[in-house]
């Protein structure tokens, strides 16, 4: 694990935001930021953390740790380095996570393990090593980033990114019922489209830029919306008008209409090749 920048504790908590490099988690780290909240910002590209970090630290304290959640050694080290710096985490921002394209089949199980550690065990694990101390304290804040993918019916292609999605709402929402009296707010943010890189990296981008221009939001919109939810105390935080109304017509079709909705205008948005 590489670490650099930190300017020292000043004691007040920190927010640790994975997944920062670019798109939601960075907007997420510089909406704190302009809420003058320091900032432990991890992923794997040292170049993208280091230049968001300089873009910050004239506003906060601002520590970058590279590390890859795919190793499931990640979250403990993570742990161990920022305990070793004496800082507490009170505000945890999972994001980190991508969609594996096609038909679960096309790809090999080593690749949907490691979105499974990054999307799935990882956040639990995080989320149980870093709670108990926001628990102690009588405050935290943990907001898991899933998707409007976790509240619509399923459609073929990218077979465990809506399933990853859906666990981390139920998650978020059966944690923060637990913390409720406790002083720590969970929150699963759930965006739909968002300008970001995230439609690049799976591949989709040539598909997704033909969907009208009302479904997306920009991600620093996201992240203000995200941000002021779990202060609130908002256990679920879908961005959007439009997606608010989507997710709500998916849960009063019939399933057998809706699922024939989704699957007829699917190919727009999911590889199912």
């Amino acid at each position: 694990m590489r670490a650099s920048g930190q300017q020292g504790g000043n004691g007040r908590g920190y927010a640790l935001v994975t997944g920062a490099s670019s798109g939601i988690g960075a907007a997420i780290a510089r909406e704190y930021a302009r809420r003058g909240v320091p900032l432990i910002l991890t992923a794997r590209r040292t170049d993208r953390l280091d230049a968001l970090a300089a873009e910050l630290r004239g506003r906060v304290d601002v520590l970058t740790l590279a590390a890859d959640l795919a190793d499931p050694a990640a979250p403990a080290a993570l742990q161990a380095e920022i305990a070793s710096r004496g800082l507490h985490v009170a505000h945890l921002v999972n994001n980190a996570g991508y969609g594996v394209p096609g038909r679960y089949l096309s790809s090999d199980w080593k690749t949907h393990a490691d979105s499974l550690q990054v999307m799935l065990n990882g956040v639990c694990e995080l989320t149980h090593r870093f709670l108990p101390a926001m628990e102690a304290a009588g405050h935290g804040r943990i907001i898991n980033v899933a998707s409007l993918a976790g509240l619509v019916p399923a459609s073929a292609g990218h077979t465990l990114y809506g399933a990853t999605k859906a666990f981390l709402i139920r998650f978020s929402e059966c944690l923060a019922m637990e913390m409720e009296t406790r002083g720590v707010h969970v929150c699963a943010l759930c965006p739909g489209f968002t300008y970001t890189e995230f439609h690049d990296v799976n591949g989709m981008r040539d598909r997704v830029s033909k969907l009208p221009k009302w479904l997306w939001l920009d991600a620093d919109a996201v992240a203000k919306l995200g941000l002021d939810a779990v202060e609130r105390g908002q256990r679920r935080c879908v961005t959007g008008g439009a997606n608010k109304l989507i997710a709500a017509i998916s849960k009063y079709l019939p399933d057998g209409l809706a699922h024939a909705l989704v699957a007829s205008r699917s190919k727009e948005f999911r590889d199912a090749d």
